[in-house]
């Protein structure tokens, strides 16, 4: 029976509960906002399901790619709506074409993330682009084994735990028929404090949203229509947090239905954008404050997950491949088994071959958890309270604590000396 003790030890995958062959555990939020699995021990019949299909109990071993690529997609107008390369839209359209099924991770009516499927190129569109909550899986992986069971080719992305709780769940090798499809993950944040969050956007002080903010109409209430996590309107490295809206006349309708994600809308204007250093939700996240705390010890590090594929941001490649480097976005892409080789070998990409070392040079996420930060613990105590107007105290606490002042101080001095050049030297020797 699944028995939760620190919550360091479970990712929320959901394949506990998913599993059950009597339905006696149900998934409950924590005052943090993260799903905790709960059993009703009255119904368990003691058949273990739940301890075998946990990906933290059932850790497999450490590997490491076959392949290890930079690429990105030729078409520029994807690449614009994608976080990096446009990648992942190749891949979910070969498959579709292929009369496939995709699962990704989507934001539902609520702008809360879920994951969902679709078997229509139109449908890709709504898994397009980082959303930096943690989604809920739901039904997800019992969905996937029917469309397998029913001979369809399924391709699941996620996060490494929830690839990892989705083979376990699973427990067959479906060989090609199935493809999974993970990322480089730096931590999944809080769907609580993400709400809070778009409560300050969907529900300002009079007409105010902040000072890179826009209102289409005077004192309206404005309705979310896109959020965007990753806009590169500044370029690839220089991303921004942006959200569009539509005014309404107070009934709570308005003149536009809610769009896909990142597709083209009408009659709506920005209601925010900031680069990301500048927005609070995506300080918070970057600094590590509000992740799920199994995060903090992630079990599906090193191609643990068993993913068919590996994609993420092919950060530092200017450093490694100058001549690849592309302002538009590049994926770095690793090719974890043969079948992710054979589905990329079909994929119309510009594809460039590098290698494992270089990748981690830009990516420690790949192998390492982050640190959870002192103040993760004085955030949630006063988030209870305060919700996200504790959250810019506890940021400039961070930088401004004697080991923040020096380690600024410190940077400031290193770039001065020796230029930007220099600083990312540095980080490739120590990454090392």
């Amino acid at each position: 029976m699944i028995e939760i003790i620190r919550k360091q030890d479970c990712v929320g995958c959901g394949a506990c509960s998913q599993k059950c062959p009597v339905n006696c555990i149900s998934l409950s939020v924590d005052e943090q906002g993260f799903l905790y699995p709960a059993v009703d021990k009255e119904k368990c019949i003691g058949c273990g399901l739940c301890d075998r299909v946990c990906p933290v109990i059932n850790q497999s071993d450490e590997n490491k790619p076959l392949a290890v690529f930079a690429s990105y997609n030729a078409d520029d107008k994807v690449r614009e709506v994608s976080s990096s390369g446009g990648v992942f839209y190749e891949i979910a359209s070969r498959v579709i074409d292929g009369g496939g099924i995709v699962f990704g991770a989507k934001f539902d009516a609520d702008w809360s993330v879920v994951h969902g499927y679709s078997d229509k190129s139109e449908g890709i569109k709504e898994f397009q682009g980082s959303k930096y909550v943690q989604s809920r899986i739901g039904t997800a992986y019992r969905d996937a084994e029917e469309f397998l069971k029913s001979g369809r080719v399924v391709l699941f992305s996620g996060t490494p735990c929830q690839i990892a709780g989705l083979k376990l769940f699973l427990r067959k090798d479906w060989g090609t028929q199935l493809i999974t499809v993970d990322i480089v993950c730096h931590g999944v944040p809080s769907p609580l404090v993400w709400k809070e969050y778009l409560k300050t956007i969907e529900r300002p002080k009079g007409a105010e949203f902040g000072k890179n903010t826009v209102l289409s109409s005077l004192n309206k209430m404005p309705v979310i229509t896109g959020i965007m996590f990753r806009d590169k309107r500044l370029g690839w490295e220089k991303f921004g947090f942006s959200v569009r809206g539509a005014a309404t006349d107070g009934s709570g309708k308005n003149s536009v239905s809610r769009p896909i994600c990142n597709s083209e809308v009408t009659e709506d204007t920005e209601l925010l954008f900031e680069p990301m250093y500048e927005n609070l939700y995506m300080q918070g996240f970057l600094k590590d404050i509000y992740l799920r705390p199994s995060c903090y010890e992630c079990p599906a590090k090193s191609c643990k997950s068993g993913a068919d594929i590996t994609l993420g941001d092919y950060w530092g490649i200017q450093n490694c491949h100058p001549e690849l480097y592309d302002a538009k976005g590049v994926s770095l892409v690793m090719a974890n088994t043969d079948n992710g080789l054979a589905l990329l070998s079909r994929c119309r990409l510009k594809v460039y071959q590098t290698s494992y070392e270089d990748a981690l040079n830009g990516n420690s996420a790949l192998v390492k958890s982050v640190g959870c930060p002192l103040q993760s613990a004085e955030f949630w105590r006063k988030f209870q309270s305060r919700g996200m107007s504790c959250l810019p105290g506890i940021l400039v606490k961070m930088s401004t604590t004697p080991y923040g002042r020096l380690k600024l101080s410190i940077k400031r001095v290193i770039r001065k000396i020796i230029g930007e050049a220099g600083v990312r030297y540095i980080k490739r020797v120590y990454r090392r």
